[in-house]
């Protein structure tokens, strides 16, 4: 039987879908907040079981009869690792003979301000003495298509990695590594540094977008406090300004960039070309 927490969220859905492509609907449970929003979204067949991260004894039911657990990193920022804590525990207690954990690009021993909660739950994960396997996730290369509306609008995209290059994926290709994963887990104790094949700067991906628009978009680069103020006078609350700046800063010094190609060796393919990604989003 296989689990997947916060399967309704973006990357929940898309792992899901990949794996009802070799396990059959009725051995996959979805652990969401909202069953009734999950039956639209979710395949037909799957177990849908109700329970929240900050609730243990929902965790403690929804996982039971579970052997492999996917833990999808909770969004709410600053609560992940009491969160993650709950997730183990139940685990553990629900007798879940292996984990899995969505972790951040190098969390051990990176700048950027997310990682931390990621390094406190791997130290978790650990200490629980559960069979696992952290999954480093790079960047979403959604996240940077995410700001082509601004970019294109004002013609100029803001950031704060200079020179230092991202290995970002699609959120696709993390979903299908975790599902083949979850299905034919890697050898206990296992961290995996997953990220795209093809590293970009910021200001090569500001021209690939001008490119694809047929529209001008310059590189603006600005330090990160200045870049912080910027993404608050587009309105973004302060917290979420100076996460994306922090994390913009951390790419000049490599936070977000891996070339061990291990997301494509588990892919057994390469994975997909950003300027491909790029492209195709906008004759869509």
């Amino acid at each position: 039987m296989f689990a997947v927490t916060g399967a309704t969220g973006q990357l929940g859905q898309q792992v899901i879908a990949r794996l009802v492509e070799n396990v059959p609907p009725e051995q996959i449970v979805a652990i969401v907040r909202d069953p009734a929003k999950a039956a639209s979204l979710l395949p037909a067949g799957v177990i849908i079981r109700q329970a929240a991260y900050d609730e243990p004894a929902q965790l403690s039911a929804a996982l039971q009869g579970v052997t492999r657990l996917l833990l999808i990193s909770s969004s709410e920022i600053g609560q992940r690792v009491a969160q993650h804590g709950n997730v183990i525990s139940a685990a553990a207690t629900a007798g879940v003979g292996f984990l899995i954990y969505t972790s951040l690009l190098h969390a051990d021993g990176s700048t950027i301000g997310l990682a931390g909660e990621h390094r406190a739950t791997e130290a978790l994960i650990a200490q629980s003495g559960l069979p696992h396997a952290i999954l480093r996730n790079g960047w979403y290369l959604e996240n940077y298509l995410a700001g082509a509306g601004p970019a294109l609008q004002h013609g100029a995209m803001i950031g704060s990695g200079g020179e230092g290059r991202i290995s970002a994926a699609t959120r696709d290709d993390y979903a299908e590594a975790a599902a083949r994963l979850l299905s034919n887990p890697p050898a206990a104790g296992s961290v995996l540094e997953l990220a795209g094949d093809e590293a970009f700067t910021e200001a090569e991906f500001a021209a690939a977008l001008a490119a694809a628009a047929g529209k001008p978009v310059h590189y603006m680069p600005l330090d990160e406090a200045a870049h912080a103020g910027a993404l608050q006078g587009a309105g973004l609350p302060p917290p979420v300004a100076a996460m994306i700046a922090n994390s913009s800063a951390a790419v000049a010094g490599g936070a977000l960039f891996d070339d061990s190609r291990t997301l494509s060796q588990v892919l057994g393919r390469p994975t997909a070309s950003w300027r491909t990604v790029v492209t195709t989003a906008f004759a869509a």
